[in-house]
């Protein structure tokens, strides 16, 4: 039988790729470690979810922005990212369990940030924050694991949840109902990592830290966080 459109996109969103490396026997091993006790398909992506949200530490100072240091097996060996690397990681998992999974990007203002991640940036405009896409039950369900709960605690910020059924995208309050984070705009879906694309829109946005093409930010957000 000849595949329909929608198997063979559906087929697309399950194959390993140079970032999402979805047979590295450490994803492999980690998404069955973390999946172990859960029985459906929503179940599992729930609970890799959560162990990539508070497993591996938010850092948008550590960025390796070389093909090794995007690819998800990196992120889980070194266990801290910022944004992308672990939606990388995440879409990495789920295939390693036979959940589809895409990466959706997006520009965003009112970002988690630090004052002096803002002052460095020279700017309040945050490009490709990054998401992963889940197949779930027949719909693609937003997932978005950037900010662990410690680090949301510190910004009094309610961590992002994500139930398996509704789109966890961004914090749209405080928990003193003051706006927080909003989309600019949707950079799309995608199947692997854009890496060049991402890299551009970084010298674009962010000369200052982009020397020689490699992102350069000294310092720690958790050391800002003490100091603001």
């Amino acid at each position: 039988m000849t595949p329909t459109n929608e198997t063979l996109d559906i087929a697309e969103y399950l194959r390993p790729t140079d970032f999402i490396d979805s047979e590295c026997p450490d994803i492999v091993q980690y998404a069955h470690a973390v999946t172990g006790r859960a029985t459906t398909d929503v179940e599992k992506a729930v609970a890799l979810y959560y162990a990539v949200r508070d497993g591996i530490r938010y850092d948008p100072y550590t960025v390796d922005l070389s093909i090794n240091g995007m690819r998800a097996s990196s992120t889980l060996r070194r266990g801290s990212a910022f944004c992308v690397p672990k939606a990388v990681l995440l879409a990495a998992a789920a295939r390693a369990i036979r959940i589809p999974s895409r990466l959706g990007f997006a520009d965003v203002k009112n970002h988690l940030a630090s004052d002096r991640l803002l002052r460095l940036m020279q700017t309040d405009l945050f490009v490709f924050h990054g998401y992963a896409e889940l197949f779930l039950e027949g719909d693609w369900v937003k997932a978005t694991p950037a900010f662990d709960s410690s680090l949301c605690e510190r910004f009094n910020v309610a961590p992002l949840e994500f139930d398996g059924y509704n789109d966890s995208v961004f914090q749209q309050y405080d928990r003193e109902g003051s706006r927080f984070m909003h989309y600019v705009c949707d950079r799309g879906r995608f199947s692997d990592l854009p890496l060049e694309e991402m890299r551009a829109a970084f010298q674009q946005h962010y000369p200052a830290l982009m020397a020689g093409a490699a992102y350069n930010l000294p310092g720690s957000l958790e050391h800002d966080i003490s100091t603001d």
